[in-house]
């Protein structure tokens, strides 16, 4: 296997794996087996279908947006900040976890909480270990970034100030 500069070794077969293995045991849980389901039954349908939804419309824009930026600037000699990592510093990890997320949601399988709580960790070890590597290749210009954006959540106070044009007058 040809290991990609700047990546985990196995990031690409373990993500790989552990999707396959969270449809699998969700939809086995979710709609043949339901052992773990019956908390879907105290939390309105709608609910986590407009949760689900608003999951994946998050979860397409920051994939979407975190390709095109890695495929434009993928010969790029400085920090990628447009896209996807405007807000966070992982958009197409974070895409991943927000539809494992919003399909656990979706059903509220209990056994699917727990493979998304190790996928979560799995993504934020991989991160950390990229992140190691983009300090190293990047020194002050990342860390300035790590500054503005968040690992997985955005530093909305900070894209707001980024945003305001100073210029304008009071």
């Amino acid at each position: 296997m040809k290991e990609k500069k700047g990546e985990y070794p196995f990031s690409d077969s373990g993500q790989l794996i552990l999707i396959i293995v969270f449809l699998v045991v969700w939809i086995g849980d979710s709609f043949f087996l339901k052992k773990t389901t019956f908390i879907s039954s105290y939390v309105p349908l709608y609910i986590r279908l407009i949760i689900l939804g608003l999951t994946l419309i998050t979860a397409i824009y920051l994939m979407n947006s975190g390709h095109i930026a890695v495929e434009r600037e993928e010969k790029s000699y400085s920090v990628i900040t447009t896209g996807g990592f405007r807000y966070v510093r992982h958009p197409l990890y974070l895409g991943s976890i927000l539809i494992c997320f919003g399909l656990t949601i979706a059903t509220l399988s209990i056994i699917s909480f727990v493979l998304f709580i190790g996928i979560f960790i799995f993504y934020d070890y991989i991160a950390g270990y990229e992140e190691k590597l983009l300090d190293a290749k990047f020194g002050e210009e990342y860390r300035q970034y790590k500054k503005r954006t968040g690992r997985w959540i955005p530093r909305v106070a900070k894209i707001v100030k980024s945003s305001i044009n100073t210029n304008i007058l009071f």
